[in-house]
């Protein structure tokens, strides 16, 4: 690669998405390799951290992101392990509710040479994986890389929200940008609305933006002092299983077309409200491309408007 790759740590796994008529679809998935595979399509040199198995999943998760342009890094796959699988049962709003047979054993290491580094979702909560994942946050931190960070609370590992809030808070602080949804934050707090929980990971020593996704209501970006909030686009849903993580590797491509990925601290900080609402309405269009199609298929820039980000 000419330049460093953005480093994402996190599980791959197989979706199993199953319609409301019983029908079921297998697709790769996972939320830090949906963000990878996202990036890669937008033109953001891309290597992925993870763990699979040898298996027939674990191939198709090692061809799904090479075929995207991600670099798998070759100490991800470990022979004679099964690959992990959710399967993610859609209601009749097509939104997806997810049940895992997963494991997450990622080994100590030192992080790859990174243009960046983002981490989220199950990785950063599933033990023993957790602690290395952990450790490359506070290399990365350490260095004055950019670190972002999106937390994708899954219910089904959600049985201390005290806890996880503690935990999350915890490695928000490390991170540069934090994005969360709407359903992350009433998951964590359900006492208290998702903005006002999006407000307080601002707090966090190192960060510097938070953006918080509302579904249909929009999302809106927190900065210190102030937020900014730009509704959603229209869009014909199939489904919305990705469109997080397709809102999170558009954000990340925005910033890095502006240069704003670089070590160091104060970029994000000083976003005019104007990149901001660019920044809000270009993630929502990559989100909206998926919402558009079955599964997590993140668009690529030929499928955004030739202005995009601008809408």
């Amino acid at each position: 690669m000419s330049r460093s790759a953005f480093v994402v740590v996190g599980e791959a796994l197989v979706d199993i998405v199953v319609a409301q008529d019983g029908s079921e679809s297998h697709a790769v998935g996972g939320s830090p390799m949906n963000v990878a595979v996202g990036l890669s399509r937008l033109g953001v040199p891309c290597l992925l951290v993870t763990r699979i198995g040898d298996d027939e999943n674990g191939h198709a998760v090692a061809e799904h992101v090479r075929a995207s342009g991600v670099d798998l890094l070759p100490s991800s796959v470990a022979p004679g392990t099964r690959t992990s699988t959710a399967t993610a049962r859609l209601d009749h709003a097509q939104a997806a509710a997810y049940d895992f047979e997963l494991a997450w054993d990622l080994a100590p290491q030192q992080l790859p040479d990174a243009a960046g580094l983002h981490v989220g979702s199950l990785g950063t909560v599933l033990s023993p994986g957790r602690d290395a994942v952990l450790e490359m946050v506070d290399q990365a931190a350490g260095s004055e890389l950019f670190v972002s960070y999106d937390p994708n609370i899954r219910p089904a590992f959600l049985t201390d929200p005290a806890q996880a809030w503690t935990d999350v808070v915890s490695l928000a602080a490390s991170s540069r940008l934090v994005k969360l949804s709407d359903e992350d934050a009433r998951l964590l707090r359900p006492a208290d609305p998702p903005e006002t929980v999006a407000a307080e990971l601002l707090t966090g020593e190192g960060t510097e933006l938070v953006l918080l996704t509302r579904g249909g209501a929009g999302a809106v970006a927190f900065g210190e002092g102030f937020s900014v909030e730009e509704p959603t686009p229209p869009v014909d849903v199939v489904d919305t299983v990705g469109a997080g993580d397709s809102f999170m590797a558009a954000t990340l491509a925005i910033l890095d077309d502006w240069d704003l990925l670089q070590p160091g601290r104060g970029r994000l900080a000083a976003l005019s409200d104007r990149r901001l609402r660019t920044l809000l309405r270009g993630a929502m269009a990559a989100a909206a491309v998926t919402c558009s199609r079955r599964g997590a298929n993140p668009p690529t820039r030929q499928e955004l408007p030739s202005a995009w980000p601008a809408s």
